[in-house]
């Protein structure tokens, strides 16, 4: 028979993970497999839709251009980078680290309607804007089939 310790705090970082994740997204994990202190954090994203086209805000701040990479396989979006940690100088102590570090990744599958080919992105003071095009759909018009 196999003892195993019981860690009450574990239990109930679940627990907290289950119920705020509907009012404010996913919760960090503080302890991984092994027992250890370990982050998973992701950007959070608002997608906005207007008549032409579909945006995709995520929050990156202190992420750099050239960290962020945005994909598209298969109609899914998906949004990957890494948010690298400042070195600490000679002299200088850390008191508090309350920002996520480490890699992100968020994938989106798109609607019917997208226009993959004319999707574009920028990237602007922490905020990343994915552009996307919707495919002009002409509405059909109702016939009337008269029964015989």
């Amino acid at each position: 028979m196999k003892l195993v310790r019981w860690e009450p705090l574990e239990d109930t970082e679940e627990l907290l993970r289950r119920m705020s994740r509907p009012v404010f997204g996913r919760w960090p994990h503080l302890f991984g497999r092994e027992k250890e202190t370990a982050f998973e954090w992701s950007p959070a994203v608002d997608i906005r839709e207007t008549d032409n086209e579909y945006l995709i805000k995520a929050e990156l701040p202190g992420v750099k251009r050239g960290d962020v990479n945005v994909n598209l396989e298969d109609n899914v979006l998906t949004i990957e980078g890494e948010r690298r940690q400042e070195k600490e100088e000679k002299g200088e102590r850390t008191h508090r680290v309350e920002r996520f570090y480490g890699s992100f990744r968020r994938s989106f599958t798109l609607p019917d309607n997208a226009d993959t080919a004319g999707i574009h992105a920028q990237s602007k003071d922490g905020m990343l804007n994915v552009h996307l095009p919707k495919l002009k759909v002409e509405k059909r018009k109702a016939l009337e089939i008269k029964v015989a």
